[in-house]
């Protein structure tokens, strides 16, 4: 069986907020979780963000949450689109909630936070188009 750290309904909670946080804005969020990393976590999570196709958005405007639980590693890693409209510490608010709730034993809380920081975060940038198409599905990813 695949090492899963949350229940269905923890998982739901996950899913429901990226779906949530993607209701005002063109940019789509991913969640992935590993058990452990090895590596930096940023060159982790641009990886993952390739392998999982994110960089194919029409406007390049992919966001991927990467948590490592066991080793207590966060990465947030966007695509061009958003890197090439948004000063350099964009993500930084998104990563310091999510690190104050991992710290406190929050990872589904800071989670969620994450997810809901960078949906409205995107909005200011990318907000939502008559014709917007959720180009990503909003399930977690396990590695």
């Amino acid at each position: 069986m695949a090492w899963r750290p949350f229940s269905k309904a923890e998982e739901l909670l996950i899913t429901e907020a990226v779906a949530d946080a993607e209701k005002g804005t063109s940019g789509e969020i991913r969640v992935h979780i590993d058990r452990y990393c090895k590596s930096d976590p940023l060159l982790k999570a641009q990886n993952l963000f390739h392998h999982l196709k994110m960089d194919q958005t029409e406007l390049r405007n992919g966001v991927i949450l990467y948590i490592s639980i066991e080793d207590k590693k966060v990465a947030i890693y966007g695509d061009k689109g958003i890197n090439e409209k948004v000063e350099l510490d964009f993500w930084d608010k998104t990563f310091d909630h999510m690190t104050t709730e991992f710290k406190q034993g929050n990872i589904l809380e800071g989670i969620i936070a994450g997810v809901s920081d960078a949906g409205s975060r995107l909005k200011q940038y990318f907000p939502i188009t008559e014709n917007d198409k959720n180009e990503l599905d909003n399930e977690i990813s396990y590695s």
